[in-house]
């Protein structure tokens, strides 16, 4: 048999490209020492560099929290439609859960016999009473339509009410400025010291140039790092007592434009195509000068008031034009024009005329909250409830639209929902119906006609996930599941740490046995193996860290087992250089090619044996076996490269060197 045809450079490319995976995973999988050397560069360089953060995501076994298990009564539903309704049910307890703010919450549905239930896993909660309310309750499925409603007029006494109380509060603002007048006042302490909700503190920025503090940024400008203004001002919001906290100076541009705009572009009133716009700024940049640029722009410019301005836009800074503008106007030199920009108002050519440094103040601010009128009388909901719930809703299903193929959602309505939807169509011609499920709006069409007969469809640009997922969740609301609590656990924090410190050290264990194990029995081969199973480990590592995967403690057993499996394929391979080696004609080159070649079908079939368990395993079991399935499948499929990629690799370096010539370390007789 032929040797390898594989160069030594090729190998060593090759042998170069684990040890890169090798370094970047195991820094991903153990990122301590990473993190140690990218401070030691932070101290050389004086650059911040980011730190690696990938921490694992613990289960519920291993973080704590809490457990719950509940039975669905789906007697009144057709057999052939539960399924659908636990997943209806299933999608508003998630909804729940992720309003709740809990990480990577696992929740199943699961069928024993005749039995629905569905599975919730809150790692990291601890209030399993809050859980349980949250969670147990049915779901709320609700129609309403628009309120045409206004603000109500507020009434004298309440006008009275409005204006004494803000007088008060202007006097408590003036106050408040003479005791930050005095030397050593810090404005958060007085707010601290007032010790009521309408007294605030904020920070401002900086406020030159800022359209929405121009009062403040007027009296601020030439003030000094730690002035208090010397008045109040009066806010939309609230009474503000102001201080200078810093000053910088900042770059502001002087420049004129010449605008042209197209079809379609609110206020400009333009009659040109995009392309017409764009063949005319091209025009004018071939006639534009320094000297006539001013004359063109009140020519040809479609600014409004270019004739009088002629294009000029005076100094202004960062934050007062629009991105694409002062990316283009800032890095000019002065007296140039520029390339043709484009904006959301049209096509420009800009002329920068001139650029200065000046002084910008970063402001602080004691801010005396007013009472408004909404506070005194609060605007109306945007909709109000109607009769029309989910009780009165038989069915929703995604349907497609014959004529354009778009899906959307069908709706159908038993007797009495289908005259109170009628009487609500009626009433509601080009105005919204929202459909609101536990209180959030899923859905909001405009009633187009009179809708009579109890059906009804709701239409958009859905894809067909999406149609589809609004009309399980319409479902659980129209068919509320009933779900009872049988089954509640919490798991501590304590035994979480536990478990995963006798985890590792099980893994440890284990690893260092089999290194042991692999070491003596297959000499220079088997320390091959162990190397390649501590990069098997970390590429698992990072995998399960990017994903990521929830690792449980039946994840971390379905880990250690891999390892095993890992293992394994490497104990096929050299049993066949064993063979091979027999046959005295043979290189040890063309033996070693000949042991991964005629042991890969074995490798590929017990692999794929184990694949075939972990699917069944995972589509057909609970939470926790479906655990052990996923990382018993993630750690197969990666040690089929490390048996066969990485270990083949360094065995082909390790036969093209000296090494090669002692035989008994290679398992020659």
């Amino acid at each position: 048999m032929k040797q390898s045809s594989q160069s030594m450079s090729s190998i060593r490319r090759r042998a170069g490209w684990l040890l890169a995976l090798l370094v970047v995973t195991g820094a991903m999988a153990y990122p301590e020492p990473a993190n140690w050397l990218i401070w030691q560069a932070e101290r050389v360089s004086g650059v911040t560099l980011p730190r690696i953060q990938l921490p694992f995501v613990l289960g519920l076994d291993l973080q704590g929290g809490t457990s719950l298990e509940y039975e669905a009564d789906v007697s009144k539903i057709p057999e052939a439609e539960r399924r659908e309704a636990l997943n209806g049910v299933r999608d508003v307890i998630e909804r729940r859960v992720n309003a709740m703010g809990v990480a990577e919450p696992l929740i199943q549905t699961t069928q024993a016999g005749d039995a629905w239930r569905v599975n919730v896993e809150l790692a990291g909660v601890r209030d399993i009473t809050q859980a349980i309310k949250r969670i147990g309750e049915t779901p709320i499925l609700e129609f309403k339509t628009e309120n045409t409603s206004t603000q109500p007029e507020l009434t004298e006494a309440q006008k009275k009410l409005l204006a004494d109380t803000n007088a008060a509060r202007k006097k408590q603002a003036d106050a408040f400025l003479v005791e930050a007048q005095k030397p050593g006042a810090d404005l958060q302490a007085l707010a601290k010291q007032a010790n009521t909700s309408t007294v605030t503190t904020t920070n401002l920025g900086f406020v030159q140039g800022n359209p929405a503090y121009s009062a403040i940024a007027a009296e601020a400008r030439g003030k000094s790092a730690g002035t208090i203004l010397g008045k109040v001002f009066d806010e939309e919001p609230a009474y503000v007592v102001a201080k200078v906290d810093e000053v910088r100076d900042d770059k502001e541009v002087q420049a004129s434009h010449i605008l042209i705009s197209w079809q379609g572009i609110e206020g400009i009133g333009s009659t040109l195509t995009k392309e017409d716009a764009r063949k005319k700024i091209e025009e004018l940049k071939k006639q534009v000068t320094p000297a006539n640029f001013a004359d063109i722009a009140a020519k040809e410019s479609q600014e409004p008031g270019a004739s009088a301005s002629k294009g000029d836009l005076g100094y202004f800074g960062k934050g007062q034009m629009v991105d694409a503008f002062e990316n283009a106007v800032f890095p000019m030199a002065s007296g140039t024009i520029s390339d043709i920009v484009e904006t959301q108002f049209g096509y420009h050519l800009i002329h920068k005329t001139g650029e200065r440094m000046t002084p910008n103040q970063k402001v602080s601010v004691l801010a005396v909250l007013k009472l408004t009128a909404n506070d005194i009388a609060p605007p109306p909901e945007p909709y109000v409830a109607t009769r029309l719930t989910g009780q009165h809703l038989q069915s929703a299903r995604l349907e497609f639209n014959p004529q354009t193929g778009f899906p959307y959602v069908a709706l159908e309505f038993n007797e009495e929902g289908a005259k109170l939807f009628e009487e609500i169509t009626r009433d509601n011609i080009n105005r919204q119906i929202a459909i609101f499920l536990d209180g959030n709006v899923i859905s909001n069409p405009v009633v187009n006609q009179v809708i009579m007969g109890g059906r009804a469809t709701i239409e958009g640009r859905f894809t067909v996930e999406e149609a589809k997922l609004l009309a399980r969740r319409l479902q659980a609301g129209a068919l509320p599941v009933p779900v009872k609590l049988i089954a509640q656990q919490t798991v501590g924090p304590t035994l979480g740490t536990d478990s995963v410190q006798q985890s590792l050290m099980a893994g440890l264990i284990g690893f260092a046995l089999v290194a042991v194990f692999m070491i003596v029995v297959y000499r220079l081969p088997g320390l091959v193996s162990v190397l390649a199973l501590a990069l098997y480990a970390a590429v698992s590592s990072a995998v399960f860290k990017t994903v990521p995967v929830t690792l449980s403690l039946a994840g971390i057993a379905g880990f250690i087992l891999s390892i095993g499996i890992a293992v394994d394929a490497n104990i096929l391979t050299f049993e066949r250089l064993k063979e091979e080696l027999e046959d005295q004609k043979k290189s040890l080159a063309n033996a070693l090619e000949e042991a991964f070649r005629r042991s890969w079908l074995s490798i590929r079939d017990g692999h794929m044996t184990v694949l075939i368990s972990c699917a069944v395993l995972y589509w057909f079991s609970s939470s926790i076996i479906r655990g052990f399935a996923l990382t018993l499948a993630i750690g197969t499929l990666l040690s089929l490269f490390t048996a066969v990629v990485s270990t083949r690799t360094m065995l082909r370096f390790l036969v093209r060197t000296s090494v090669a010539n002692k035989g008994w370390l290679f398992l020659k007789k």
